[in-house]
């Protein structure tokens, strides 16, 4: 796990040298990502270069060392993953006569990809973030794993392409542009997260999830082709490649075996998160059960919480063997909100990111690699949002009650894309917004509407397919990666194996969904055959921010002194008076929600956060000699 840079000079007005150097500024803005070793190469002739922070956890010898250069050929990568299928590709490019020096997964792609062909990447079996230059083609390859686990972004100016893990590697671009995205905005406001391929800032965009694009630099920047090399569709098949519907839970549980035994590969100590769910426990579960491995597993709770899964953690890892570690923590929210703000690279409002930097920081004590059990409520229809929706797309009389007279003819849309599934309704951003959405925001609405109003699959499929596409990378795995990245701890997820997820995709209705409350029926079924059926059916507690880590008031106070004093960052975009109006609102009995709250109290402190970072970036970059200003259309270097 690592984080990549790159960077491509468009007007070549740059020195070899200086290009190398504002490189190395930009990669040493991610320390966190790559403690252990760093790299940079720089082509001679001053168009591009490339660099790498590592976290060492295949081959941690120097030959592991990136940005890499495979043997006889023209491609340099830089690279962000796992490729857990990497030694048969490997053994096959052996056989054709390709030399390796190292051990590691990293220098298959070289030779894989020496073509830039993107077709090889639908084999690959892991998470990843690629960037591949051909020297003589002077074109850049850009992959991002199938279900976005590793980020990937973008940003264009007139003197710069450049790719980063993170946004924050921008900042010591010369002339990086700080331009907000008000599109972006509105997305935030609606969802709580940003879903891309838009970001916060105008000119940086996201790799999408499963996708690639290749950029020629002939003349400078022109996107040669683009496409995508899986999306997930969830759609009933009644067989699997020839394999009756009956024997598919079986052959669930051996793909998800397979997973879970590959990412268990690694060079330094591994763990695994574990709660008191159904998806954690069932990866320690074949761990102890199907491979017979030792694991150490880590888990957190909070005191005085009712909400905290710490004991069924432990009560599992007692059943199952396992050496469980876990911390009683209790969270101070208002504190720590300042650190969850310092630490994303754009706003992401999920209040449990703070719990989740917290158990993410406590197992990095102890190992580097840590399985998860995240993608399971996405590909399976785990969350209670999923039940109440079904549950009342059956009952008009139930849609009634909850709904009122409005509920009598809601379609699924309606039921789904209620305060469920948005952080703020259509109408609330509008007002917020100054009474209208951008053209670009309606459309996107319009077109999630139209997937869960589609009668061409069963509901349960339509809200896997938008979750999996859309809340899933946007805000879980976002969310997964930069808190556990804070800490230089690689997470890995067993059922986000690209081959179980195809196998997920084609599931019926009932595998995922039994009247009235079972909800991942098939997951749940599988893991019963290793733990008491009754604990996998518990209600579901999920991991969000415990109500004892915030007091109502103080949280609104905060939000009311941030948001809507003279000096607010989000001021520039949206209206003081509905926001004023709203937080009043919230301080009304029964009307406060830590959903609405946290987010927007994110979204001011992250404003507020940048200037500084952007300042200390460029600081930095002067520091190792890298180029800082545009001097009549030449980048200079401070010496």
């Amino acid at each position: 796990m690592c984080g990549i840079v790159g960077v491509i000079d468009l007007k070549k007005s740059m020195r070899p040298d200086a290009l190398a150097h504002l490189t190395q500024a930009m990669r040493d803005q991610m320390i966190h990502r790559g403690p252990d070793d760093a790299g940079l190469w720089a082509d001679p002739e001053g168009l591009c270069a490339l660099g790498h922070r590592r976290l060492s956890i295949i081959d941690l010898r120097p030959e592991g060392r990136q940005p890499m250069q495979g043997e006889g050929v023209d491609t340099v990568v830089t690279f962000n993953g796992e490729i857990y299928n990497f030694q048969s590709f490997r053994q096959r490019l052996e056989a054709k006569g390709r030399k390796f020096r190292s051990r590691s997964d990293t220098e298959i792609l070289p030779h894989l990809l020496e073509d830039l062909d993107p077709s090889p990447l639908a084999a690959l079996s892991g998470m990843f973030a690629i960037g591949m230059w051909h020297r003589t083609k002077r074109e850049l390859l850009l992959a991002r794993d199938a279900y976005g686990k590793k980020p990937l972004y973008i940003y264009e100016d007139e003197n710069f392409f450049a790719i980063a893990s993170e946004i924050q590697a921008f900042y010591a671009l010369p002339g990086f542009d700080e331009s907000l995205d008000e599109r972006a905005l509105a997305d935030y406001l609606l969802l709580g997260y940003l879903p891309g391929p838009r970001t916060i800032y105008k000119r940086v965009r996201m790799l999408d999830a499963g996708s690639w694009e290749r950029v020629s630099f002939e003349n400078g920047a022109t996107v040669r082709d683009k496409g995508r090399f899986f999306n997930f569709a969830a759609q009933t098949r009644p067989s699997v490649d020839g394999i009756d519907r009956r024997a598919l839970k079986a052959r669930l549980k051996n793909r998800l075996v397979e997973a879970v035994e590959e990412r268990m590969m690694s060079d330094v100590p591994l763990g695994a998160f574990l709660s008191g769910g159904v998806d954690s426990s069932l990866v320690v579960a074949i761990v102890r059960k199907e491979l017979g491995k030792p694991i150490n597993t880590y888990s957190i709770g909070f005191e005085g919480s009712e909400d905290s899964e710490h004991e069924q953690a432990r009560e599992i890892a007692a059943y199952l063997g396992a050496d469980h570690h876990d911390a009683m923590l209790r969270p101070d929210g208002l504190s720590m909100i300042h650190t969850i703000a310092e630490a994303l690279d754009q706003p992401n409002g999920d209040s449990s990111c703070l719990p989740t930097y917290m158990l993410s920081e406590f197992t990095r004590k102890h190992v580097t690699v840590a399985l998860s059990g995240d993608g399971g409520d996405e590909l399976f229809g785990g969350y209670g949002r999923y039940r109440d929706t079904l549950n009342e797309v059956a009952d008009r009389d139930l849609r009634v009650r909850v709904h009122g007279h409005a509920g009598a003819d809601a379609t699924p849309a309606d039921l789904y894309m209620s305060l469920r599934w948005h952080i703020w309704l259509p109408a609330q951003a509008r007002a917020m917004m100054g009474g209208s959405l951008p053209d670009e925001t309606e459309a996107r609405l319009a077109g999630w509407r139209s997937a869960l109003n589609d009668p061409s699959s069963p509901v349960m499929h339509r809200m896997r397919t938008v979750d999996a596409n859309v809340y899933m990378p946007g805000a879980v795995l976002a969310k997964v990666d930069r808190m556990s990245m804070q800490h230089s701890l690689e997470v890995r997820c067993p059922l986000l194996d690209i081959a179980f997820g195809e196998m997920a995709m084609g599931l019926d209705s009932d595998d995922c969904w039994a009247p009235p409350s079972t909800t991942k029926k098939v997951l749940k079924d599988i893991a019963t055959e290793y733990l008491p059926r009754e604990w996998m059916h518990r209600s579901k507690k999920g991991f969000g921010l415990p109500a004892n880590a915030w007091g109502m008031g103080d949280m609104l106070g905060l939000c009311r002194d941030a948001v809507t004093s003279s000096d607010a960052a989000v001021s520039k975009y949206l209206d003081q008076r509905v926001l004023a109006e709203t937080i009043e609102t919230q301080s009304r009995p029964g009307h406060f929600s830590i959903y609405q709250m946290w987010p927007m109290v994110m979204l001011e402190l992250w404003l507020k956060a940048q200037p500084a970072k952007i300042a200390a970036a460029r600081r930095q970059a002067a520091q190792v000699g890298a180029p800082t200003n545009h001097a009549g259309g030449m980048i200079t270097s401070v010496t």
